[in-house]
């Protein structure tokens, strides 16, 4: 049953986002990467790298996008990420679908509710983030560089992942 209410989710999530997906990429994506104060610009229609789902105290659904730079390198199967690579992360809060509760009986289908914890990037540049594996990390709160998203306190999570340059994310073509 909880398989069935993830692939819901992700099959949802993608259909929604890859039908509102465009191939605008912003100028973030010409190789000169933002500074951690300001949000790349046209992002939110960035491609899709992955859909996920996080339990535990986060519990929401995700949408991780990528920049021009980063969906070549995912495409690639890249182990290292090129600078100007930038990873952004979009999450939700999620409700079951009350219809869908009617049809089967039982909570099965859930949809996005209101956005949780920011919207937060990695961003690639070796020599300016040397001390942190090569990337920078921000979270923005409605618009703002959050005092909340510590690049040691991200960098220290995804240290788990240093064989894959940091980077939890796995393509899903």
């Amino acid at each position: 049953m909880k398989q069935i209410i993830v692939v819901s989710l992700a099959v949802g999530l993608v259909t929604g986002l890859v039908g509102y997906n465009a191939a605008a990429s912003g100028g973030a994506d010409e190789g000169s990467a933002p500074a951690l104060s300001e949000l790349p610009a046209g992002y939110r229609d960035w491609p899709l790298i992955t859909v996920a789902h996080e339990e535990g105290k986060l519990n929401d659904i995700r949408a991780i996008l990528g920049n021009d730079i980063a969906i070549k390198a995912f495409r690639e199967g890249a182990t290292t990420y090129p600078d100007g690579t930038i990873i952004g992360r979009l999450a939700w809060d999620y409700h079951p679908l009350e219809e869908s509760k009617a049809a089967f009986g039982a909570p099965q289908s859930f949809v996005a509710g209101p956005p949780k914890n920011g919207v937060q990037f990695m961003i690639k540049d070796v020599k300016k983030y040397a001390s942190t594996g090569g990337w920078g990390y921000v979270e923005f709160d409605d618009g703002k560089p959050s005092a909340k998203a510590m690049p040691e306190a991200c960098f220290a999570c995804h240290s788990v992942v240093k064989d894959r340059d940091f980077v939890f994310s796995r393509y899903a073509p």
